[in-house]
């Protein structure tokens, strides 16, 4: 089936299965694991449909200009979700973020991206709004909501702006990610590819609404399929994920694997009912070797890793119909075209076996349409036909993908890219540090964290407890380094360039 011209990611989600059963349940949304389960939101297709359109019919009320952006700081709540569709439904662009950002981090995202709007929470307001910005608060959302309805989704196009996500570079700033309507359309080789889902599943995804991993793999996938997404929004408690499958008979479960790495650690998974539960989902991070054979010894069900970038998703994975090879995330999904290319330039596929950059052909529908006003960057990713992100990999004989960490220092932490400059920043201006590098450090069981080495000024003692503080004033939760190291001084290069990659030597 061909991409239509005229597409809508808000249609194509909830139009089908709304139309066809407006009565079965889309999304259930669990604030209390230990309640009855009646006690959770639960909504319909048809009722997501109705609140959708209310939403982008009171948006385009405002009278805002066409692909105008609206940035989100809200909590992880079905408003989020109701609101980021409406936006789209509108023919708007969305800027999901997340309500762990400092308000230093979140200033910068809504100047960076030129919104024009912030719907924002009442205690997530910031301080430093650019002149012009409207502020639509919680009593504004619920307006929104209250509005006439749209008589149908927007007429966009496929290649239009429809969402601008934001993820670390090498550059120390979180660079945007401009994507079109199209790319839920090319999320479709996901479904055989890595899900294996159809109408019947029940997909609990334990990520918040704010990250593109839930609003894709938690929401618009399940959706577009006519399944059914379950979400929580409670207190952090790792024994909710095996309670939540078997309250609500999840037939998926997806989150990174560090999820299911304490979920093994903490919970004894036979005082649990999972016979639900066909597999589970994971992406984010390279998924452990002992934590897949755990899981399967514990549940009899498998892990089908993904691996995927913000600026296209996952591409690459195993699922029910492509089997599992130990240490690899899997094969090229059906109909994408990748490649390995040779590291120092040149856009000839390299054979089986050899080590390269890896590549997604710029045909590919899920691909962004660029970075947000970094034409360099854009520049740099782009080698003729070919996006390379900064991945080193090699293909096997058999097609399947083997990762060999990252061309660049980008680092990766519970599921998010992370920019090692962006946290050294954060550090850097510590009254007793003089000096600092940052880099992740395996610690077990394929397990790593973020790690900053510091060097401190003269006559200073380096505090890790208060090393670590500043860095939280600044930085989101997941940015943040796990452990300080004090050392002499930084590995260097003969023109003074710290050597990220030799930082672990010294913790040896």
């Amino acid at each position: 089936m061909k991409l239509p011209s005229q597409f809508n990611i808000a249609r194509y989600c909830l139009a089908p299965c709304s139309h066809r059963d407006p009565v079965k349940t889309a999304m259930i949304v669990v604030a209390d694991a230990n309640a009855a389960a009646e006690t959770a939101e639960h909504w319909t297709y048809g009722e997501i449909r109705d609140a959708v359109l209310r939403i982008a019919g009171g948006i385009q009320a405002t009278g805002l200009e066409p692909g105008a952006r609206i940035m989100i700081r809200m909590e992880n709540t079905s408003d989020y979700a109701l609101l980021y569709f409406g936006i789209l439904a509108a023919g708007y662009v969305a800027v999901p973020s997340s309500a762990q950002l400092t308000d230093s981090e979140a200033e910068f995202l809504l100047e960076d991206s030129g919104a024009s709007v912030l719907a924002v929470a009442d205690d997530l307001s910031l301080d430093h709004v650019p002149a012009g910005v409207q502020i639509w608060m919680a009593s504004d959302i619920a307006s929104l909501r209250a509005h006439e309805p749209l008589s149908d989704f927007a007429d966009t196009h496929a290649d239009d702006p429809a969402f601008l996500v934001y993820t670390s570079g090498t550059s120390g700033k979180p660079k945007g990610v401009l994507h079109a309507h199209r790319s839920v359309w090319g999320r479709r080789p996901m479904y055989e590819g890595w899900y294996g889902i159809s109408a019947d599943d029940r997909l609990l995804h334990a990520g918040a609404f704010n990250w593109t991993y839930t609003l894709g793999v938690g929401l618009s996938d399940p959706w577009a399929n006519g399944a059914t997404s379950i979400l929580y929004n409670g207190p952090k408690d790792i024994s909710v994920w095996p309670r939540l499958i078997e309250k609500f008979s999840a037939t998926l479960l997806a989150g990174v694997p560090t999820l299911y790495r304490q979920i093994l650690k903490h919970c004894d998974l036979y005082e649990f009912n999972l016979s639900s539960l066909r597999h589970g989902l994971t992406a984010g991070e390279p998924l452990p070797l002992p934590v897949a054979q755990d899981w399967r010894d514990k549940t009899g069900t498998d892990l089908y890793e993904a691996l995927g970038m913000s600026e296209c998703s996952t591409y690459i994975s195993c699922s029910p119909s492509v089997a599992i090879k130990p240490g690899s995330p899997g094969k090229s999904q059906a109909g994408r075209r990748i490649a390995i290319l040779p590291q120092d330039g040149g856009t000839t596929p390299l054979p089986a076996g050899e080590i390269g950059l890896l590549a997604v052909h710029k045909s590919d529908p899920g691909l962004m349409l660029h970075y947000w006003n970094r034409p360099d960057e854009d520049a740099e990713v782009t080698h003729g036909d070919w996006f390379v992100g900064g991945d080193l990999a090699s293909l096997d004989e058999d097609g399947y993908l083997w990762f060999h960490g990252r061309g660049d220092d980008v680092m990766t932490s519970m599921g998010y890219r992370v920019s090692p400059a962006e946290v050294e920043v954060a550090l850097a201006d510590h009254p007793d540090v003089a000096e600092v590098a940052v880099t992740e450090l395996p610690i077990h069981d394929g397990m790593r964290i973020i790690s900053a080495f510091v060097v401190a000024r003269d006559g200073a003692v380096i505090d890790a407890e208060s090393v670590l503080a500043h860095g939280a004033q600044k930085l989101a939760t997941y940015k943040r380094p796990r452990q300080i190291l004090e050392v002499q001084a930084l590995p260097r290069t003969a023109n003074g360039k710290v050597q990220r990659n030799k930082l672990k030597d010294l913790s040896l």
